[in-house]
């Protein structure tokens, strides 16, 4: 089973709780938009990544600084980078070593900037979501430069195990950069409704933290038989039989 997550906006570059960390497979393709991204100036920044001249100033400072040696010393793992909703549902400061290495197997991060990520992947402060629009030489955005690499990866990966199941628990942008008609998956999505005035909806605030909290259920119980994630009963919300289907597990509460 192999869950996949979106990063967040936002990164904390605080001090580790853990020596283990890996390589990010794809640092090289990383390597080659940040070259492109360093050539811009702030006013090109913001206006490609939508952003305030203040935020466009600290990421472009980001990508002045960030190289392609990475390290304990310039960088962190992306499990314990990444801060938000989804990451607070997640809580990987609590894990131990033991969950940590299993999330390494399990557990794979989608990135703007470095495509794919394993949990103990180090990376370096940065900004850059899968829907800027970056044009690279053969490629147009993103996700064109992306979804080839990121999709062969993942095939690679679930090959290599015996269960060829993915929990689709990113967001909409970031599956989007899967070429789902070429992956060799059986995909269930999670969702998570809340009631509100008679009926059950998706909140992204509660949703995204659930999908965090659905993730850390997996990792922590080690779950590999699709059937248990029904019994997911986290902060109020269970499974509704009667909403899901064989592709979609529906979660509701109240």
């Amino acid at each position: 089973m192999l869950i996949i997550l979106s990063p967040s906006k936002t990164i904390d570059t605080s001090t580790v709780s853990t020596s283990l960390y890996s390589q990010p497979c794809f640092i090289n393709e990383s390597s080659k938009l940040v070259s492109v991204i360093k050539k811009l100036n702030t006013s090109e920044l913001s206006k490609l990544m939508s952003v305030s001249s203040k935020l466009s100033q600290l990421n472009y400072d980001r990508f002045q600084l960030w190289n392609k040696s990475h390290s304990l010393a310039n960088s962190k793992q992306a499990i314990l980078s990444f801060k938000g909703e989804v990451y607070t549902g997640l809580n990987a400061s609590s894990f131990s070593d033991d969950v940590l290495l299993y999330s390494q197997e399990h557990l794979i991060i989608l990135s703007g900037l470095y495509g794919m990520l394993r949990p103990l992947d180090l990376i370096q402060p940065y900004r850059l979501e899968i829907s800027t629009k970056l044009s690279m030489p053969a490629s147009k955005d993103l996700y064109t430069f992306w979804q080839d690499k990121i999709t062969n990866e993942l095939n690679n990966i679930l090959n290599s195990t015996n269960n060829s199941t993915l929990i689709n628990l990113a967001s909409n942008e970031y599956f989007k950069a899967i070429d789902l008609k070429n992956l060799n998956a059986n995909i269930i999505t999670p969702i998570f409704k809340d009631q509100k005035n008679g009926s059950y909806k998706i909140i992204s605030i509660y949703a995204k933290k659930a999908r965090g909290l659905m993730t850390q259920f997996i990792l922590t119980n080690k779950i590999e038989n699709v059937d248990d994630l029904k019994h997911f009963d986290e902060e109020g919300y269970f499974y509704n039989d009667l909403l899901s289907n064989v592709n979609q597990f529906v979660f509701t509460r109240g």
